[in-house]
């Protein structure tokens, strides 16, 4: 084992959220160290909008499955996560939405003080560079540029066309606290290139002398004495090291690998611990608990034209809505539209076609991540638990039925050859939840293993905190205590701003 040098703050995870910390601390002249467990983000793919695919499973992907899922066929489902600096955004969707303001109150009601809409919405415009009206409504000097789809091509247009003729509000700007409606998408895109986090946030600083960069590296613990985190260890090469936090750890390493690593440092539920052997240094049983994300099911439809080459990132126009029983979380769905087929039956797929993903924002299903052993090498055992609810089943057969009527609308419907999937013979409600069970998929929105709040299984404190312990903060999607409405690039990014204030607050 090898002491490598200290710093003032330790970064695990050069993703997301922990790009923003970065660049926050070094800006405010902190000595930072952050440690990535992929390499750089010197991959071509990286910069097209289109080269996510062939980034799935390399090197740059963390390439995840979940266990066999039990109310969705047995199915393995895919988790990709981006294991390079930029984390997640080197392969994400682009689309770039805040959520619903009563996403945010709802964390507050239920013991996240500070981050209701009112207090989180400030942070959502300094992180924005927008290119649309310059009202106040939107952040225009933030280091992200999230542009607007101003020239959709006719198909496009007529998703949102069918949209508002099947009585759904046009929306221009979904990200000023109500988000539903009909909307060309906005995107972290910048002169037809993608946007990343590390890129946006860090690299204009990758040259100061406060910041040291740790590629390649695999943090395997955190360091605890006497209470406090004083530094992490981490293999390089095939060598371990020591690198000491003179102020803080800050956990940025996603909402799988922050439980993982805090469970393989001792910080967990304590029988499950000490199943593996390992030492228990606080008894945090939410560690892992709590996992949350979107389930989506696609509806394809063959084409009868020529679909155009889409002309932003694919993803280029989206549907928020209300379900009949939403209650306080609402919006609690999406329909996102893509230019392209998409589905998770390959099965007689039409060669020229286009799809909408009907999306639950807020599923009742949740579901928990679990250490296999105590190597941090060995893959987690994460089990989504989709469609454990069964109400979620028949929010999926409800919105698929929503967008079988807006395709029959008609904008949309003369673009229409055939439907796909769900298909012509599956009309009945037993039908479409046999289908649901056969091709849900995640939303690759994964929230909520190590989350805010006060009670016994929350992990940290509304400062970010982890509770019973001293300079251990966390800065990344596990943070969340319930899905947004939306895609999670935006609120990580904004959970990185609020939490370098937090950390500037204290040193």
């Amino acid at each position: 084992m090898t002491n490598s040098q200290s710093a003032d703050i330790v970064v695990v995870g050069a993703g997301t959220a922990g790009s923003v910390v970065v660049r926050r601390l070094v800006d405010a002249g902190h000595r930072v160290a952050v440690i990535e467990a992929g390499p750089t983000d010197g991959r071509p793919e990286i910069d097209s909008p289109f080269g996510a695919a062939a980034l799935f499973a390399s090197e740059v992907d963390w390439a995840l499955s979940t266990v066999p899922q039990s109310h969705a066929n047995g199915r393995v489902l895919y988790q990709p996560r981006g294991r390079s600096l930029g984390g997640s955004t080197i392969l994400n969707g682009m689309l770039y939405i805040r959520g619903a303001r009563s996403d945010y109150d709802a964390w507050a009601a239920a013991g996240a003080t500070g981050w209701s809409w009112q207090e989180v919405e400030p942070y959502f415009r300094r992180l924005e560079n927008y290119d649309g009206p310059t009202d106040g409504a939107r952040g225009t000097r933030g280091p992200l540029p999230v542009h607007r789809h101003i020239d959709p091509d006719p198909l496009v247009t007529a998703f949102v066309d069918a949209a508002v003729q099947a009585g759904h509000p046009r929306n221009d700007d979904y990200n000023t606290g109500d988000s539903r409606g009909a909307s060309y998408a906005q995107a972290t895109v910048e002169q037809g290139a993608r946007v990343t986090a590390w890129r946006s946030y860090v690299q204009p600083v990758a040259d100061s002398p406060l910041l040291r960069v740790i590629t390649d590296a695999l943090v395997t613990k955190i360091v605890i004495d006497n209470g406090r985190a004083a530094g992490v260890e981490y293999v390089q090469d095939g060598v371990r090291h020591v690198i000491r936090a003179e102020k803080e750890v800050v956990l940025s390493a996603g909402v799988f690998g922050t439980p993982q690593l805090l469970m393989l440092s001792g910080i967990g539920a304590a029988d499950e611990l000490r199943q593996h052997g390992i030492e228990v240094v606080r008894d945090l049983p939410g560690v892992g608990r709590n996992l949350r994300d979107h389930v989506a099911s696609p509806i394809v439809w063959e084409s009868r034209r020529t679909v155009p080459t889409p002309r932003m990132t694919g993803i280029e126009a989206q549907l928020i809505t209300d379900s009949p029983d939403a209650g306080a979380l609402q919006p609690d769905r999406q329909a996102v539209f893509v230019s392209f087929v998409y589905s998770t039956i390959t099965e007689n797929l039409p060669e020229q076609g286009f799809t909408a993903l009907a999306i639950l924002l807020h599923p009742h299903s949740h579901g928990q991540v679990r250490l296999r052993s105590a190597n941090p090498t060995d893959a987690l055992l994460i089990d989504p638990g989709i469609l454990s609810d069964p109400r979620d089943a028949e929010a999926l057969v409800d919105h698929l039925e929503s967008l079988r009527n807006l395709a029959g609308q008609p904008a949309l419907a003369e673009w229409i050859k055939s439907e796909v999937y769900p298909g012509p013979s599956r009309v009945n409600r037993d039908a479409l939840r046999d289908y649901v069970q056969a091709s849900a998929d995640s939303g690759h929105h994964q929230v909520g293993t190590a989350r805010i709040g006060t009670d016994p299984l929350a992990v940290v404190d509304p400062q970010l905190l982890v509770h019973g312990l001293t300079g251990l903060r966390i800065a990344d999607a596990s943070v969340m205590p319930t899905t947004p409405a939306g895609n999670t690039a935006a609120p990580t990014l904004m959970i990185g701003e609020r939490a370098a204030d937090l950390i500037l607050g204290t040193h």
